[in-house]
């Protein structure tokens, strides 16, 4: 049988809007039901620059 994937949700540049990273909903352990989306400052590739990087859909 095939091994279950874990979930994972994307992060998305706060300056140019892409998508450069995903994280396992399961090591986001600062995120609870009914709380704010994850934010964390991470390096963009595009921007080349740390900026604030938000959970999207």
């Amino acid at each position: 049988m095939p091994a279950k994937r874990k979930a994972y949700s994307k992060m998305q540049c706060g300056g140019c809007k892409n998508i450069n990273y995903f994280a396992h909903k399961s090591l986001m352990k600062k995120r609870k039901e009914g709380e704010q989306k994850l934010e964390a400052k991470k390096f963009c590739k595009h921007c080349k620059k740390h900026t604030a990087h938000k959970e999207c859909r």
